[in-house]
C-alpha cells in the first residue's frame, strides 16, 4: 500500500509511513494490572510499559543474553513501541497529532553478564527515527533487569508531545 492510498483510506501520514514499513498498529493490549495503557496531561502523552506482544502473545520469553539473542531482543523492542504507539493513538485519536518523541525508557530482562542493553533498546529509538524523522529523537533510559512482567524479554515505555 503507498503512502498515497494509505491517506485516501482514512489514514494520516504516520500510519501510511507504518504501512510503507510494513508495519500496521495493533489494538491496544489490555492491561495485565490496574493501570491503563495511556494517559493524556498537559500537551503529552505517557504510555505505560508496553510489552512486544504480537497477536496476544509473546514472541519468546526469558532473558536477553541467555534465553533470548540480542538481535531478537532489538526486534521485540521494535515490536513493543509500536504497541506504545497503539496506546498513544487510543487516547489523542490520530498519530499525526505527535509533534515529538520526547523520552524513550527501555527495559531489558538481562542475564547478569549481558551488557547490551542500550543496543537492544535501539530497535524501539531506530524505529522512531524511521516513523518520525527528526520528530522521532529522544532522550532515553535503556536499563537492565532481573525479570519483566509475564517473563518478558523487553518493555518500553514513551512519553510523546503532541497538538
Amino acid at each position: 500500500m503507498t503512502a498515497e492510498t494509505a491517506e485516501n483510506r482514512g489514514a494520516g501520514r504516520v500510519e501510511a509511513r507504518l504501512a510503507e514499513l510494513g508495519l500496521t498498529l495493533p489494538a491496544v493490549a489490555a492491561p495485565v494490572a490496574a493501570y491503563v495503557p495511556a494517559v493524556v496531561t498537559g500537551a503529552h502523552v505517557h504510555t505505560s510499559g508496553q510489552l512486544p506482544f504480537i497477536d496476544g502473545k509473546l514472541p519468546a520469553t526469558g532473558k536477553v543474553g541467555v534465553d533470548v539473542s540480542a538481535e531478537d531482543a532489538k526486534a521485540f523492542a521494535g515490536t513493543a513501541v509500536i504497541n506504545a504507539l497503539a496506546a498513544v493513538k487510543s487516547v489523542i485519536g490520530d498519530l499525526d497529532r505527535i509533534t515529538r518523541i520526547v523520552k524513550v525508557v527501555g527495559f531489558v530482562s538481562s542475564d547478569p553478564s549481558f551488557t547490551g542493553q542500550p543496543g537492544v533498546i535501539n530497535g524501539a529509538s531506530e524505529l522512531l527515527g524511521e516513523i518520525f524523522g527528526a520528530a522521532g529523537q529522544h532522550a532515553r533510559s535503556a536499563v537492565g533487569v532481573a525479570v519483566l512482567p509475564l517473563d518478558s524479554p523487553v518493555e518500553v515505555e514513551l512519553i510523546a508531545e503532541f497538538q
